[in-house]
């Protein structure tokens, strides 16, 4: 996937805020390219991880087309979009969805399995490197810290091959330090693999080189 294009998208719920409104994304044309990179800032209630579902196909509540390069997304059937979360969209959720009564290394493994080659050791070290010493990824989720939980939940988006990654509000519960420390093993993963990365915030952003900032 080389592009994905949002042509005059508004959100059903949204028709008559949007109407006349500043937004940059709403209601627009907007083609995010692989390999940029794009910060969507907007205040809370403002769609913003409303746009994550709608990219991510797991809401179809809006008027307009989504198109990833010419294929239009209101057409894919499951197995579609089962090739699109494995290999070419990567999204870290504001809500984590991760499983509490696994362990952050069982969280991460989850994803690895749809992911050859990627070791349970490999996983260790990623984790470290966010700053979760091996006794804490070795308890249940759910009894992590919400800043802990985003980390585990950083670590299981970037083990995914992906032309596209999608995070929603990621450092929200992290202080500037941990902040930087995920935003740089992303820049080295994307310079690795080419991705473009879509990082939403309510100003609070993620310290990363964009390329642009678009205003929700």
């Amino acid at each position: 996937m080389k592009q994905i294009t949002l042509t005059g998208v508004i959100p059903d719920a949204m028709n008559e805020t949007v109407s006349g409104s500043s937004s940059e994304l709403w209601g627009r044309v907007l083609a995010l390219q692989q390999g940029e990179s794009v910060l969507v800032r907007a205040a809370s209630g403002h769609g913003k991880t409303t746009l994550c579902c709608f990219l991510s196909g797991l809401r179809q509540d809006y008027a307009g087309s989504i198109l990833f390069d010419a294929q239009d997304i209101r057409a894919f059937k499951s197995d579609d979009w089962s090739a699109v979360r494995c290999s070419q969209l990567a999204v870290m959720y504001q809500d984590l969805k991760l499983f509490d009564e696994l362990t952050a290394v069982e969280n991460v493994q989850l994803k690895a399995a749809l992911t050859p080659g990627i070791s349970t050791g490999e996983i260790t070290e990623l984790l470290a490197r966010t700053g979760l010493d091996s006794k804490t990824v070795s308890r249940p989720v759910g009894t992590l810290s919400l800043g802990q939980q985003q980390r585990v939940a950083f670590v299981r988006m970037l083990i995914q091959p992906a032309q596209f990654r999608l995070l929603d509000e990621p450092v929200s519960h992290l202080d500037p330090g941990n902040a930087a420390i995920l935003a740089q093993m992303l820049a080295e993963k994307c310079s690795n693999d080419g991705s473009a990365v879509i990082v939403t915030s309510t100003g609070y952003d993620m310290p990363y080189k964009y390329d642009r900032t678009i205003l929700m």
